[in-house]
């Protein structure tokens, strides 16, 4: 019996030892899947004859020692603005419901190469933009906790499908939020990774000195798994950082001591005050740091309204260049 709830690294463990079938794994989840996302609608498209087929040849890639590390066999989800060979890509409207791209993006084929198996497409807002529609060809992701509440966005499909079980985890983009927010309401780990790390290309873009993609997973160490296997330089993305790429699982150490941290807390305490409960959990999480023997100092920066009202401008000034290019 598969566990309805596993990590990555978990799952992984259990593939590389023989006591876990990706593809007893794989059709766990689409069982999952069928069961569940009628009342969710994570997916926008679930792909079981691929996915299985991806599973079968992981299985038998393992079973001759042939093993590529943590991510072999494991089902994960792609949000719907990562573009894939042979498999509409929509970005979750009905402008692009025909569009089918003849390459995977770059992250897409990394991912891929590592022996992900690729459930089917997530979805998202709009053209990763905005908030959840309500006359589009897919109905909006709805919270697995609770499915009158909001998953956040516009990584939405991901933030519902990891918490309930319908993949290991999954893609995100970040580029006012995309990735945190989805995290945070659906109690998901997500990392925005630094600018260049993880190529945008063959992406869906919205803003290009903004747009960040990114891994959604149960943990941190999750994250750093998925990360490892999307990070590097690609030459088709201009913005894309030729550096080297550490082994993020390795630096999973929990040693902060030296670790400086800056504390903006008028953030939260006056610009856009937090509830109390919001509030009570960073203090918390400050104070633990600072056991740990992380140096946190607060610091006083410009009013949040500022910096938000920033990233408006340029979001909205780059995606209308980008609409007017196309």
């Amino acid at each position: 019996m598969v566990p309805e709830h596993l990590t990555i690294a978990e799952a992984s463990r259990l593939i590389a030892k023989k006591e876990l079938s990706p593809v007893e794994l794989t059709e766990s989840r689409l069982a999952r899947i069928e069961r569940l996302d009628g009342q969710l609608h994570s997916f926008i498209r679930v792909l079981p004859e691929a996915a299985l087929a991806t599973a079968r040849a992981a299985e038998a890639e393992i079973a001759a020692s042939r093993h590529r590390g943590p991510l072999h066999g494991i089902p994960l989800g792609l949000k719907d603005i990562y573009e894939t060979a042979g498999v509409p890509t929509t970005g979750h409207s009905r402008v692009m419901q025909d569009h089918v791209p003849v390459a995977d993006a770059f992250t897409v084929a990394r991912l891929k190469a590592a022996g992900a198996v690729v459930m089917g497409k997530l979805a998202t807002h709009e053209f990763a933009f905005g908030g959840p529609s309500f006359d589009l060809p897919w109905p909006p992701a709805r919270n697995p906790w609770d499915t009158t509440r909001f998953t956040g966005g516009s990584s939405s499909g991901t933030g519902a499908a990891v918490p309930a079980g319908l993949v290991l985890g999954g893609t995100g983009s970040d580029t006012g939020g995309s990735i945190r927010g989805p995290g945070a309401y659906c109690g998901l780990a997500g990392i925005k990774p630094s600018y260049g790390l993880c190529s945008r290309a063959g992406i869906l873009p919205l803003a290009f000195s903004l747009d960040h993609a990114g891994p959604m997973a149960w943990t941190a160490e999750d994250c750093a798994i998925m990360l490892q296997a999307m990070a590097g330089h690609d030459p088709a993305d201009p913005a894309s950082a030729a550096v080297p790429i550490p082994d993020y699982r390795q630096a999973l150490t929990g040693d902060v001591k030296g670790l400086r941290i800056g504390l903006i807390r008028h953030f939260y305490t006056t610009d856009n005050v937090a509830n109390a409960a919001t509030r009570d959990a960073i203090d918390a999480a400050a104070k633990k740091f600072e056991e740990m023997g992380a140096a946190v100092r607060e610091i006083t920066l410009s009013p949040l309204s500022q910096w938000a009202l920033c990233g408006v401008l340029i979001m909205m000034a780059e995606a209308y260049a980008i609409h007017e290019a196309n």
